[in-house]
């Protein structure tokens, strides 16, 4: 069966945009085709007024299994992927068991290929069970089919075996994923600063973030290693990765939709959808934010979808969990930042493909012989985001009700249509 993809505008950053057509077979790129171009035996999709990318990259996600199912599971995870157009996903490994072994690694990716949606790349623990006192085996994990490295949800506090562990890593080609954060800084239940006050919750201050991004940059220097800063949101961190970066320092970084879109202020209500870690911070640091978009500073966009359940969320908000879910959302969001002037439309695709595929060396692109994972936005689309809709298993997010204008409407892995969007266009 061939494929043709027609009347698109197709966005690939740093090889072509342009309106034309996309030829697929066996579940790949065959050539891109001017429009009116014969060909014969070809299913057509129609892609008039819509845009056609590269699939989505989201290099951050929790998919919960195993040992939280009950919050979300490699299947349903993947089915919310591509219900938002993203065709990738990289899971941490934060799992229980954690994924510090060949073991789990392989037992994700059986889940995955079952689960026939978005395609699934761990990332394995950079010390046995997230404890921080014994290096997990990096090679053997690279072997299994981790592409980095990260204690995520926990700290590597400690900087010598940090130092060690990049080491390490180098010795693999293995980036290293850096949740930063003090935690002898970072005891409260949201951003230190009026709102905090005016609430009566204990404050988590930037330098928290900022002082272990410091550290890493430092040791990232030391070592020669690559160091990818996650969930960057503070206008210090975005400082200092700018700095490094100026000079020829390894290090990239990524921040997510609510980074750029809400602010504390969002606490107000004690929403605890509006509970995450780092928490939503200022004003002035979801400018810091885009401004580092718009620059480079920040490399990628990544969700760090974290799935709970109403058992973790539906409690006083300095006792909920951290974390919400964004794979349904993140195109719909991140749109915003196209919408306001803050990113070309080929800008925002860039942070959801070819950088994430690059810091991770991930296949992405629309060139013939490619894998044909392929994203169709309409960028007009006016729609209320419903999580009662949701594919995944929880609920847990702040934007459930906003209007918004774009979303994914078709989402192809491996030649395959695996999401087009069920509602009439209004």
């Amino acid at each position: 069966m061939r494929i043709r993809i027609s009347g698109g505008r197709v966005i690939d950053p740093g090889r072509v945009d342009a309106i034309c057509d996309i030829l697929i077979e066996n579940g790949r790129i065959v050539d891109l085709l001017q429009p009116g171009e014969e060909t014969r035996d070809c299913e057509v999709i129609d892609a008039s007024g819509k845009v056609v990318t590269p699939g989505w990259i989201d290099m951050h996600v929790h998919l919960r299994e195993p040992g939280h199912e009950y919050k979300e599971t490699v299947a349903s995870g993947c089915q919310a992927a591509v219900a938002g157009g993203i065709t990738a996903v990289c899971c941490m490994p934060n799992t229980d068991p954690v994924n510090d072994n060949a073991q789990v690694t392989e037992f994700i990716l059986r889940r995955a290929a079952a689960a026939a949606a978005a395609r699934v790349y761990p990332v394995a623990a950079v010390s046995r069970g997230l404890e921080g006192g014994q290096l997990t085996e990096f090679g053997e994990l690279k072997r299994a089919g981790a592409v980095a490295l990260s204690d995520d949800g926990r700290p590597v506090t400690g900087s010598r075996f940090m130092r060690r562990a990049l080491e390490y890593a180098k010795g693999f080609d293995l980036p290293l994923i850096s949740h930063s954060e003090d935690l002898d800084l970072a005891g409260g239940s949201m951003n230190e600063g009026g709102v905090a006050t005016r609430l009566g919750l204990s404050g988590i201050p930037n330098a928290a973030e900022s002082i272990m991004v410091l550290r890493d940059i430092a040791l990232a220097e030391l070592t020669g290693a690559r160091v990818h800063f996650a969930h960057v949101s503070t206008a210090e961190s975005i400082r200092a990765i700018r700095a490094a970066k100026a000079e020829g320092i390894d290090v990239t970084g990524e921040t997510a939709p609510h980074y750029f879109t809400l602010t504390d202020e969002a606490v107000e209500t004690y929403d605890t959808h509006a509970k995450m870690n780092p928490p939503l911070r200022s004003a002035k640091d979801r400018q810091a934010v885009r401004e580092a978009l718009a620059d480079g500073t920040l490399d990628a966009i990544a969700t760090d979808h974290a799935p709970h359940s109403a058992i973790e969320k539906d409690v006083e908000f300095d006792r909920a969990a951290n974390g919400i879910i964004g794979l349904e959302t993140a195109a719909a969001v991140s749109f915003r930042l196209v919408q306001e002037g803050v990113l070309s439309l080929s800008q925002l695709v860039e942070k959801w493909t070819v950088r994430p595929a690059g810091i991770l060396g991930l296949p992405c692109g629309l060139a013939p012989g490619s894998p044909a994972d392929i994203t169709v936005l309409d960028p007009e689309k006016r729609h209320t985001i419903d999580a009662s809709t949701f594919r995944s298993r929880s609920r847990n997010t702040p934007f459930d009700g906003w209007e918004c204008k774009g979303k994914a409407v078709l989402t192809m892995v491996g030649g395959r249509v695996v999401y087009t969007d069920p509602r009439p266009q209004p």
